[in-house]
Formats: structure tokens, C-alpha cells, sequence
């Protein structure tokens, strides 16, 4: 099984013919009801990150699930390989809006499953290279750049911009981490579709980021976005051979997982 979740404006994916599935995980309820259909061939788990109306900002985590719920509880639900979408700002003229990016590794806050004990998880390669080949060649995706993690759910300074500009990041995002690595400890494969809606405040293009703004570059590309999601899919092969997330030897979760 594959799993999506969507990041604000992102909050369908399926059609009726999907069913709603109730998750019990140890950090209590998710974000909304997991959403199960078929894509081109795959059973795909859906979450929406902030609820089905945008229920919970990135600063209620804690109560939402917003970072470890939803990977436990894509894990109970049997997905294991997951992809994140994730609303970004640029940070450099290059990626214009609507251009979808898949991510590099990226700094940013430490969350994890284990709670105690010299527990160490590979990530030298945050993102899984088989999820990412399956979007990098569609049309309009730009294959890398280095994403810089902030505690949202406020925008960047315009002296952040330009920091986070000058150490050569690409993408300012709210979500992105801890997710991925929440992800690598559940031993699931998982990928990050960006889509630039803005301008950063410190670049000398931009006038600061508004939320209006970037709520309504969703909604014009929140159509073709799903569709690119929906391709991306298809290509990914239906027997599972990628050795990117490797069970951790002689490690034990915290938590009993399917």
C-alpha cells in the first residue's frame, strides 16, 4: 500500500468509490478519517495534514498528529512507502509558481519515536531515490533543491529570506521535517512534492509572503497538482524492491506496528 499526504489545500484525493478507514494510534486520533481507493493499480491510504477543513495549524501538532500521528498512522493503516505533498516558498527567482520540487535534505527541529536510549537513525539521504524517480521526469517537476524547515505557522522574516537564501536553500517549508524522519524510524520509503506558491519576503522579487496569496495559488493548481500526484503513482513499481529504508537491526519501536 502507498500512502499521500496532503498538505494544506490538499485535503481529497479520492472520488466515492474510496472508503474511510478509523485509526487508532498511540498519539490518539488523526488529522481526519484515512481515505482507501485504488490508484492505477495501487491500494493508496490518504490523509489530509490539517484536517479535512484545515482543521489544525502546524503549531498544534501535538494534539492533530500533525507529525508523529500521521506517520503512525500511515504505518497502521499498512502503508509502507509514503509520499508528503507540502506547499513551499522560494527562496530564488528560478522555481516560478506552480513548479513542483522534489526535495533534497533540509535542516530543522528533532522529533522522534524514541524517547530514550543511544538510538541512532540513518538519514544521510533523507528521501527515497525510487519514489523520487517516479515523479522527477514528469512534466513541470524540478528534480532536487534544498529545503529549510521552519516553526510555522508564521512566514519568514525577510532577514531569515535572505539567510536562508545566501547558505544556498531553495525552499522554505513548515512540515517537511520532522515528517521524513518519522517516516525513516517507521522503516517507510517516503518522497516530498513541493509546489512553490510564492516568493520569499527576503528575495528583492518578492513583496513578503500572504496567506491569501498563497491559498489561491493552491486552488489554481490543486487540479493538475492531484493529477501529477495520480502519474506518479502509476510509475511506481507494484512489488516493493527499494533497499533505501531498511528495517533497523536489533532495534525495537517503541510501538507495535502491522
Amino acid at each position: 500500500m502507498l500512502g499521500v499526504i496532503g498538505g494544506s489545500g490538499f485535503y481529497t484525493f479520492f472520488g466515492s468509490d474510496a472508503d474511510d478507514v478509523t485509526v487508532d494510534t498511540p498519539y490518539g486520533a488523526p488529522s481526519a478519517p484515512v481515505t482507501v481507493g485504488a490508484i492505477e493499480g495501487h491500494d493508496v491510504a490518504f490523509l489530509p495534514r490539517h484536517g479535512a477543513k484545515h482543521e489544525f495549524s502546524g503549531a498544534h501538532r501535538a494534539v492533530s498528529g500533525q507529525h508523529v500521528g500521521p506517520a503512525q498512522t500511515r504505518r497502521a493503516a499498512g502503508a509502507r512507502a509514503v509520499r508528503g505533498r507540502q506547499p513551499q516558498t522560494r527562496t530564488r527567482p528560478g522555481l516560478h509558481r506552480g513548479a513542483r520540487s522534489t526535495g533534497r535534505p533540509h535542516p530543522g527541529r528533532a522529533d522522534t519515536y524514541f524517547d530514550s536510549g543511544g538510538i541512532h537513525v540513518d538519514f544521510a539521504d533523507p528521501y527515497c531515490p525510487t519514489l523520487r524517480a517516479a515523479v522527477s521526469d514528469l512534466p513541470e517537476v524540478v528534480d532536487g533543491g534544498t529545503m529549510v524547515v521552519i516553526q510555522g505557522p508564521r512566514f519568514s522574516t525577510r532577514a531569515e529570506s535572505r539567510w536562508f537564501a545566501s547558505a544556498g536553500f531553495s525552499l522554505v517549508n513548515m512540515t517537511g521535517y520532522p515528517e521524513a524522519v518519522l517516516a525513516r524510524e517507521l522503516e517507510i520509503c517516503y518522497a516530498a512534492i513541493a509546489l512553490v506558491t510564492d516568493l520569499d519576503a527576503g528575495v528583492s522579487a518578492g513583496e513578503g509572503v500572504r496567506t491569501v496569496d498563497v491559498f489561491a495559488e493552491f486552488e489554481r493548481n490543486i487540479g493538475p497538482f492531484k493529477a501529477l500526484v495520480r502519474a506518479a503513482i502509476g510509475r511506481v513499481a507494484a512489488d516493493r524492491t527499494c533497499t533505501h529504508c531498511l528495517p533497523h537491526t536489533g532495534v525495537a519501536l517503541p510501538i507495535e506496528l502491522p
